[in-house]
Order: structure tokens, then sequence, then C-alpha cells
């Protein structure tokens, strides 16, 4: 956040074994950044690296163990 600030717009992609099942963009969330970042921190210690999975675009399913995720969100 330091480095980029908390962006609001962008896209989010999510692949399951290298195929793509979710596409959505940072604009569509009803909850902005800063504010799942400020309550998730109420409850959790929030590291580097960590995902938050909020919502549900298009394309949800089931994952199983084993399963390779890739989140990615654009810039």
């Amino acid at each position: 956040a330091s480095r980029i600030g908390h962006p609001d717009a962008g896209a989010v992609t999510l692949d399951v074994n290298g195929e793509r099942r979710q596409t959505g963009d940072l604009n569509q969330m009803i909850w902005k950044i800063p504010e799942m970042i400020a309550e998730l921190s109420r409850y959790f210690d929030l590291q580097p690296g960590d995902v938050i999975m909020t919502g549900t675009p298009s394309g949800v399913g089931a994952v199983t163990r084993g399963d390779v995720m890739d989140a990615q969100i654009e810039g």
C-alpha cells in the first residue's frame, strides 16, 4: 500500500489448474479495499502476500486439495 496505494479499479482474475475461472474488476466490489483490510485486521494478522478472497464473480466452483490457484490483480 505504501508503494502503490489502494487501487479502486483493475482487472481481477482467478485461474485454477491453468483454466480461467473468474474475471472481474475491483470497481465492481461493494466494499472498497481499505475498508476490507481495516475490518479483517481487527480479527487477523494480515501479511504481505496474503490473498483476501471476497465476493463471487461468475465462474465460482469447488477446488480440491492439490489444485493450483493463480489470483492476479491488474497492475
